[in-house]
């Protein structure tokens, strides 16, 4: 947490590419880089203007290590609210290591993970929040996960916090005042107008707690799993949908004994698809312990693939009704079991019967279907891919979104969402005292424990062990 040493750290990846920078930051930065710094025009570096790129040469001694483009941004305008040099290299990693060991001979430390983005939320430049979605944006692997972030680090969600806090405590204070006057029994506080803001606080509250649950597997892929009986199809859809061979396909039914997972981005929303092992009687106890495998994942999965193979309930060229009957007690099982999840029935194989039994078949389904919440039958086949786009439409339209489109404020930060949990806990409390005539001293210690936990999430209150968490999960040079 010390901040008088100057800090140095690779700022790109780490290993060869075509340029690397270096970053510095602290009050030596500009004086440390300007010792090895060389000017083609014999630039004092402490006299040029802030945001501007010099280009020289980096020098050990005598001995030129390379030449760069050195980045110049003076505090309080820069990303740390220090002074900050960037050097633009060569991505050889033997330059890269030698200019960074000449600037910790010169004075520098190496920076710990995260350091850079510490120093912005110490120097005001972000709060805790957004420093937090620094981390989720260089982590974002998909559109959805990436607005989210973004929102964040503008401020989206610490601003509705913010303006929360802001409106409590201005009522806290009015409260604390009476406590002064408890002798003259005075109210400064309008309780009708108190009243007012807690209920508006415990709605806002509220949305932003039931976010999470959508901010939550956006973050992390929305996990949808693959199940039905051995050899219909599911590692061959897996690979379809995935578009490479990631599971091993056979004839042999039950070749899958454990779960793949791999994830694919559809229409900017990352979807995890797990692959498993199918669903039937048996004796082998390594395929015993992958059936159990698979129900679980269904308790886990978000969204639930049925697969079934339509060639199998054709016999002799005549739809077996009896076979279409026990497909559909088998779904309905699912439904009723999860009623909750949303259910996609695969008809797969379709490339293996006509037209006119496709259509009868998938008649059935649609009835079978809509007798079910959530659910809906796609017809395809994984082999050819054909049906593969619309099974990919129907997820989209499934996983409910409407927050993200509408810009709405969502939360994915597990700290975040159990430090709303504890203030809505608070908030309650206060209300419950309202109603019930408590006496102000007793509300006032309620409201101050929402506002502190209102604080915990923009960083008005931390500790270091809290901001080590926290910045430990960085990378180093961010």
């Amino acid at each position: 947490m010390i901040q008088e040493r100057t800090i140095v750290a690779l700022a790109t990846p780490a290993g060869a590419g075509a340029i690397a920078i270096i970053r510095v930051s602290g009050k030596e930065a500009i004086p440390i880089s300007a010792s090895v710094f060389r000017s083609v025009r014999n630039k004092t570096l402490e006299k040029q203007k802030s945001h501007t790129v010099h280009l020289g040469h980096i020098m050990d001694g005598e001995r030129t290590l390379d030449e760069v483009l050195l980045s110049l941004f003076k505090g309080p305008n820069s990303y740390t609210g220090e002074d900050v040099v960037e050097i633009s290299c060569h991505g050889s990693p033997y330059i890269q290591q030698q200019i960074i060991q000449l600037l910790l001979r010169q004075g520098c430390r190496m920076a710990d993970a995260g350091e850079f983005t510490l120093r912005a939320f110490l120097n005001g430049k972000l709060d805790l929040s957004q420093a937090e979605a620094v981390a989720d944006l260089i982590a974002s692997d998909n559109e959805a996960s990436h607005q989210i972030a973004m929102q964040q680090m503008r401020g989206g969600f610490s601003n509705e916090i913010k303006l929360l806090r802001d409106e409590l405590l201005n009522f806290a204070s009015l409260i604390e005042l009476e406590l002064d006057f408890s002798e003259e029994d005075v109210e400064f506080a309008d309780r009708g107008q108190f009243k007012a803001l807690l209920a508006k606080i415990q709605d806002v509250l509220k949305r932003l707690i039931d976010s999470f649950a959508v901010g939550n597997v956006i973050k992390n892929g929305i996990p949808i799993a693959i199940v039905g009986e051995p050899n219909v199809g599911k590692s061959t859809l897996l690979n379809a949908l995935l578009n490479e061979e990631r599971a091993i396909v056979s004839n042999i039914a039950g070749t899958t004994r454990d779960t793949i997972e791999d994830e694919i981005s559809i229409g900017g929303l990352g979807f995890r698809f797990i692959d498993t092992a199918g669903l039937r009687a048996t004796e082998d106890t390594i395929e015993q312990l992958g059936i159990q495998k698979t129900l679980e994942k269904i308790e886990q999965a978000q969204v639930i693939l049925y697969l079934m193979d339509v060639s199998s309930v054709v016999k002799d060229g005549v739809l077996n009704q009896k076979k279409i009957e026990d497909f559909g007690s088998e779904i309905k099982k699912i439904g009723k079991k999860h009623p909750t999840k949303p259910l996609i029935v695969v008809a797969n194989k379709i490339d293996a019967l006509p037209l006119p039994m496709l259509n009868t078949i998938e008649e059935r389904l649609v009835t079978i279907s809509t007798r079910l919440a959530h659910s809906f039958p796609v017809m395809l086949s994984a082999k050819t891919g054909a049906g593969v786009d619309a099974l990919k439409t129907g997820l989209l339209n499934f996983v409910h979104t409407g927050a993200l489109k509408n810009n709405e404020t969502i939360v994915t930060n597990t700290r975040h969402y159990d430090a709303l949990i504890k203030a809505l806990e608070e908030v309650d409390k206060v209300q419950l005292g309202m109603a019930n005539s408590v006496p102000s001293d007793l509300l006032a210690i309620d409201i101050r424990q929402a506002l502190y936990h209102f604080g915990e999430i923009t960083g008005e209150i931390t500790n270091d062990d809290l901001l080590g968490n926290i910045f430990a999960n960085f990378c180093i040079g961010k």
